[in-house]
Formats: C-alpha cells, structure tokens, sequence
C-alpha cells in the first residue's frame, strides 16, 4: 500500500511483531491503546501461554513504515509488562495461520469438498448431513487459495487465528535490552 505523507510517496508494508509479556489482567488493553495512539491498524492479533510458565506471547500483524513501526516497538517497552519485542520479517520466521471453515456438502459434492480439502493439506474434523467443516493451517496466501476454493462449495461458516510465528534464530539483539534475564532453559549450540 503506498500512502502519501508530508508530499512524499511513503511505502507501508506488512510486519509482524512478537512480544513476550507478564500474563497479567488488562495487558492486552494496553498494547492494543497504544498501537491505536499511534495510528496503526492491527490486522490480526493472537494472544497464548509461551514456553515460560508467567509469560504470553502476543504475535500482532500491521501495515505501516519500517520507522514508525520500528519507533512503536520502543514505545511498547516502555509499558512495564513488555519484556521483549521483535519485528519478524517473512524470511527469518516461520508464519502460519489457522482456519475453520464450514462448506455446504450434499450429496455428490461431498467427495469433491473433501478431495480438494485434501490438496490443501486441510482435514475435515466434523461432518453433518449436509456440511463439513475443514481445518487448515498454511501461509496467509495458502489460507486465501484455498478459501477460494471452498467459495465455490459454499462457505457457511468461517473463523480465522491470525497469524502465529516463530523466529526460525533467535533474532539479533537491535540496541535494546531484554527484560529476561535468567532462563531456565538450555540453549543449543
């Protein structure tokens, strides 16, 4: 998406930030206001218990510049729940999405419901008289694909997770430090 800021063309792109946060009431409020303070729009968001007992791990999806972005990262460790956060872009992380979706399937398009599900990699978790419902994980592109597909069946019902990553490395530090210190956990070489 190309904006226009002050004259000048500026180009936003996708990123998506990972962040590990205290498991506190209210924690979400606040890194959610403080994206809305600075005018991002967040495309998805999931929120889970990370490896460490205390900790989440907040993946959030956004469009802006790589500046603004890069600034809104520095004002969330100022929220004292923050304890580390990261800008993964595509080529270092591993991104995935969850989908649920409910197709209507009678008769004779049954098995072609669930034969090009199949293709997708996707699997059906519940069937009725006349519906399946289908599970796929993949890349966002892989997710609107096959959503494209089930189009043509008719989608009854749908949810999307929004996206989940994970850092392929542990990300180089950036000029910030991380408010883990001691982890019980080993480290491969």
């Amino acid at each position: 998406m190309v904006a226009v800021a002050g004259g000048c063309l500026v180009m936003e792109q996708s990123h998506t930030l990972v962040l590990l946060v205290e498991d506190h009431p209210g924690v979400l409020n606040r890194v959610v206001s403080l994206m809305r303070r600075r005018s991002f729009n967040i495309d998805s968001i999931t929120v889970g218990h990370s490896e460490q007992p205390g900790i989440s791990r907040m993946t959030i999806q956004l469009r802006g510049e790589a500046a603004d972005v890069e600034q809104a990262g520095k004002q969330l460790y100022k929220l004292l729940e923050v304890i580390k956060v990261v800008d993964l872009s595509p080529n270092e992380a591993v991104i995935r999405e969850l989908v649920l979706v409910k197709v209507a399937a009678k008769g004779a398009v049954r098995a072609e419901v669930v034969q090009t599900a199949s293709i997708y990699g996707a699997k059906v978790l519940d069937a009725t008289p006349s519906s399946l419902m289908i599970e796929m994980v993949g890349r966002e592109d892989e997710i609107e694909s096959f959503l494209a597909m089930m189009r043509v069946y008719g989608i009854r019902e749908m949810v999307r997770s929004g996206r989940v990553a994970l850092a392929r490395v542990a990300p180089a530090k950036r000029g910030h430090v991380d408010r883990i210190t001691d982890t019980p956990y080993a480290v491969a070489d």
